[in-house]
């Protein structure tokens, strides 16, 4: 079964169809594998979210190596999430 999630644009669709971000989203990386999301910015104001920046805050600093927004828990979590955001 499929999970049909609108607001979330995958990389692979985005590289696809442009290698810019579309207006009033951001990229993050997730995972292990540093899964690559598109999402709108209006979810970097749920606290929830919010959450999850301060835990990337705190374990890679202001200063990632790589200079990507990249957010510390599994694409499970990060979706789970992005589903209740969705709903919101």
């Amino acid at each position: 079964m499929a999970i049909h999630m609108p607001r979330i644009i995958h990389a692979k669709r985005i590289t696809q169809q442009s290698s810019k971000i579309p207006k009033g989203y951001v990229a993050v990386y997730v995972g292990d594998d540093k899964k690559r999301f598109v999402v709108p910015v209006t979810y970097l104001n749920h606290p929830s979210f919010q959450h999850l920046l301060n835990q990337a805050e705190e374990e890679f600093g202001f200063h990632h190596p790589t200079g990507v927004l990249t957010l510390p828990c599994t694409e499970d979590v990060f979706v789970d999430l992005t589903s209740h955001l969705n709903r919101s």
